[in-house]
């Protein structure tokens, strides 16, 4: 099998034969404003998938597919011919679904442009349902009695901690005067 750096440049190889083709021998009045996006081959080099689109409506869509497919052999040739491969793959032309996505994508985000203008619509003039600032400052009322309860209760958890981390302090002490 071959490594997939000599697939790739032979199916860039191929993507470039393919259009300068049909951009110059090929007179099919079928064929439209084709341009050739993508060309992927087989790891073996045997089939390649050339991936094109076509600008205009799907009647110009399925005329320029079916001139891609009466031209498959003079296009066959002219890659074996530029190539110059042992075996000259087989060609098949798959429409690329990209601009469609693209136009997907797009209306998407069109959507979100508009329910984000229609929410900043909405929330124009409004304000928060509380305090814009909700946190306690020295100077509010009730700071100092919450700051003490704050500091009691951090003093408790600590003493709790120590007594846990020290080991069993309220216990007989007989390890302790063994060991003095």
């Amino acid at each position: 099998m071959t490594d997939n750096a000599r697939a790739r440049k032979l199916a860039d190889r191929i993507q470039v034969v393919v259009a300068e083709t049909l951009d110059r021998r090929i007179k099919d009045p079928r064929l439209g404003f084709v341009t050739i996006t993508d060309a992927r081959v087989t790891g073996d080099l045997r089939e390649a998938t050339v991936f094109y689109t076509v600008y205009g409506d799907d009647e110009e869509r399925a005329a320029s597919a079916a001139a891609l497919e009466s031209a498959k052999g003079v296009l066959r040739s002219e890659v074996g011919r530029q190539t110059g491969v042992r075996f000259t793959p087989t060609l098949a032309f798959v429409p690329d679904a990209l601009p469609d996505n693209a136009r997907t994508i797009e209306d998407l985000l069109d959507k979100a442009r508009a329910k984000d203008a229609e929410v900043r619509e909405v929330s124009t003039g409004k304000t928060y349902a509380g305090d814009a600032d909700p946190y306690r400052k020295p100077d509010d009322e009730g700071y100092e009695e919450d700051a003490a309860e704050a500091a009691g209760a951090e003093a408790a958890g600590a003493a709790g901690a120590a007594g846990r981390a020290g080991g069993d302090d309220d216990a007989d002490d007989t390890d302790g005067a063994a060991a003095k």
